[in-house]
């Protein structure tokens, strides 16, 4: 199977994801036109087709591959094995410069094209974006007509770009753990990508004695490595022997390597040094000393931050204190007085500055999403570190990390934050509040919850709400926006929760309350208004009970008869009009998600229509169980049709009573089990009771 460069990144980045993505976001990540991405697409669908798969396409939202787990895990292995000559242009890039780091001799633009299957004209141009990468590590790109094109410059250098294309291209924290089994594919295969192509840089067997000699001498350490730091240096030693033994040696600064000599750091390295002289039978220079020196000096993490008064810390701390007041200033929050996070910096910094100033590279695999959801934060940062270190470059990927110790520090700022969240769906009626009381048990920030239908978005204020949820896709509105399960389950509460931890972080960045002080009506008027509502309440509670009934259905050949006889039932008993009206709309709500009740057999059909002429709630019971998909996505068999109706123009109070009926669906298990076996009588008295309880608490307030 041949499958493009471009296709499998499209593919790559929609199964890495439960989220969707936007044809914007994927043409910018792989930086081409949305029409190209669109483009792409009908071939992209052919292949999830091929794998029992299929691409959603949701308005609003963006693109999400559906399907079963495993048949998603087939096509991930698939693309790792599967035989791709086209990169995509980055991949082209990396393959290229990893070519010319490992050869020491000039090497012609034909050799290249043919290699990576494209046309001289091509390596041409990706060569200017070779040579852009290359200044970071202080290396020079030689191009003569005739000579070919060959990277000038120190092998320490040499070596730190090797170092980033495997931080950029290989996951450091799994490298060791798959390596025998990546090894073993590659004795299987000749898939050629650029991972593959590094880690064949290393041999297994010599990667195996360069860990166990560093686990020796971890303990030796007067401090821990972080797990990234630690599979880092034994990668940089693993490339420095392969290096030596093809002769290629580093030259350091005599005068920096005579400071090193005088270091803790230094002794350790020397020690381990030997013991690879004697495990690779090579002899190391002095210099290759002084270069592990450097990594174990730049991989610090300290245990106990309160290391911060060393004399070595202090214009770190005073610099990190610097920061801390102008992203204060600029937040209108004080942070000045957060001991932990002035530690957590200082014990951030102190590595990372070194490893800055000596060229070694910092990668930050969660830099995208960093940007994405702190934009406003991330550039704040970024203006901070230059005022507060003006002699450093610090890169994207170091703010990233800047940003989350900032943002740590605002979640505790804001720990006690209330938020307001919206929840939408079709009729605002059954799953709204289902969902929303399913929010206020998993979420404690969220303290206020309102139900609205999709019709009554265009006269919403989306701006007073902090949160919005929806059981379905919302078009045309400009806030972000989260799409859940009425059941809630874990993968959405991931999803609400980072939601939630973005908004009190950017809370102080973002949110200027202005409250609109409104002048209290007379208190005549207030009891008046009281008893309006008191009415409405009344009116809609009459209605529903009045309505209340469970009536057997005879066994139908599909759901669509079912429901068609409950409206016509329901016709017959003036509840309603134009039943088939109504049964389109009902129909058309289960489409957009799943409403059977998971470890019930019960589903709640629900909407709101001009057809329909008074609240209702009926229970109709079916002699054969039918199979509708459940609100947790899996298919569930019931034989119970609860019935929830509502006229599109009713009072608030109407859906407010709806609601807290939808709402025992989640909290009272006797409501539960009383709806699935019990009889009328029995039935009809609990919900008296439960609503009579209702309106007495309305009448205490």
């Amino acid at each position: 199977m041949y499958i493009s460069g471009r296709e499998r990144k499209i593919l790559e980045t929609l199964l890495d994801t439960e989220q969707a993505s936007t044809v914007k976001q994927i043409a910018a990540d792989l930086n081409v036109s949305e029409r190209t991405i669109h483009r792409d697409l009908k071939n992209v669908e052919d292949i999830l087709y091929d794998h029992h798969l299929s691409l959603n396409r949701k308005t609003g939202q963006g693109l999400r591959i559906a399907g079963q787990k495993t048949d998603k895990q087939n096509l991930k292995l698939i693309l790792n094995n599967v035989k791709h000559t086209d990169f995509t242009p980055e991949e082209r890039q990396a393959m290229m410069l990893l070519t010319l780091l490992e050869t020491n001799e000039p090497i012609k633009l034909l050799r290249l094209a043919s290699d990576l299957k494209v046309t001289i004209a091509t390596i041409s141009n990706d060569l200017y974006q070779v040579e852009k990468t290359l200044q970071k590590f202080r290396l020079s790109l030689e191009r003569r007509q005739g000579y070919g094109v060959e990277i000038k410059g120190k092998e320490a250098d040499k070596r730190s770009a090797i170092s980033y294309l495997f931080t950029k291209h290989v996951d450091e924290f799994s490298f060791i753990s798959l390596l025998k089994e990546n090894i073993q594919k590659q004795a299987q295969s000749d898939v050629q990508t650029i991972s593959n192509r590094l880690l064949d840089l290393v041999h297994p067997e010599k990667l195996q004695i360069i860990k166990r000699e560093v686990d020796k001498i971890r303990d030796e350490l007067p401090y821990d490595l972080a797990d990234n730091a630690y599979i880092g240096l034994v990668v940089h030693l693993a490339l420095a022997i392969e290096r030596l033994q093809q002769g290629e040696n580093i030259r350091l600064d005599p005068e920096h390597l005579q400071q090193m000599q005088e270091t803790h750091e230094y002794e350790i390295a020397a020690s381990l040094i030997k013991q690879l002289e004697k495990a690779f039978d090579l002899p190391i220079p002095e210099d290759e000393t002084g270069y592990i020196t450097m990594h174990l000096m730049g991989a610090k993490l300290r245990i106990n931050h309160d290391y911060i008064i060393e004399d070595s810390n202090l214009d770190i701390a005073y610099q990190a204190r610097k920061l801390i007041h102008y992203v204060s200033s600029n937040l209108h929050k004080d942070l000045t007085a957060h001991t932990q996070l002035l530690k957590d910096l200082v014990a951030h910094l102190k590595p990372t500055i070194y490893r800055l100033k000596q060229k070694m590279g910092i990668k930050n695999p969660m830099i995208d999403q960093i940007k994405q959801d702190y934009p406003i934060l991330f550039d704040l940062i970024k203006s901070g570190v230059r005022e507060a270190f003006p002699s450093i470059d610090f890169p994207d990927e170091e703010i990233g990390y800047l940003v989350l110790h900032f943002g740590s520090a605002l979640l505790q700022k804001e720990a006690a934050v209330s938020l307001k969240a919206l929840v939408v769906c079709s009729s605002g009626i059954g799953t709204a509040k289902l969902l929303a009381t399913k929010l206020q048990q998993q979420i404690p920030e969220i303290k206020q919850v309102e139900n609205k239908s999709l019709f009554e978005l265009p006269e919403i204020n989306l701006s007073e709400y902090d949160l919005i949820v929806s059981t379905i896709p919302l078009q045309e509105i400009d806030r972000e926006y989260v799409i859940a399960s009425p059941m809630l389950e874990q993968a959405d509460i991931r999803k609400i929760k980072k939601a939630v931890r973005r908004k009190k972080i950017n809370y102080p960045v973002l949110k200027k309350k202005h409250e609109n002080q409104q002048k209290k009506p007379r208190k005549a008027e207030q009891t008046i208004e009281k008893i309006r509502m008191i009415h409405h309440y009344s009116t809609a509670i009459l209605q529903l009970l009045d309505n209340f009934k469970i009536t057997e259905i005879p066994s139908k050949h599909n759901k669509e008869d079912i429901l068609r006889e409950a409206c016509q039932t329901l016709q017959h008993e003036q509840v309603l009009e134009k039943d088939e009206l109504v049964l389109d709309k009902l129909l058309k709500r289960e489409e957009q998600g799943g409403l059977g009740i998971p470890g019930t057999h019960l589903v709640l059909f629900h909407t709101r229509s001009k057809a329909v002429k008074s609240l209702s709630f009926t229970i109709f019971a079916i002699d054969y169980p039918i199979k509708v998909q459940g609100m947790d996505g899996n298919e569930m068999q019931v034989d119970r049709i609860l019935l929830m109706l509502a006229p599109k123009q009713t009072t608030h109070q109407a859906l407010e009573i709806l609601s807290f009926l939808s709402g025992l669906l989640v909290e009272d298990d006797g409501i539960l089990n009383a709806l699935q076996s019990a009889d009328e009588t029995t039935v009809k008295q609990l919900l008296t009771e439960q609503l009579n309880q209702f309106i007495e608490q309305k009448l205490l307030d």
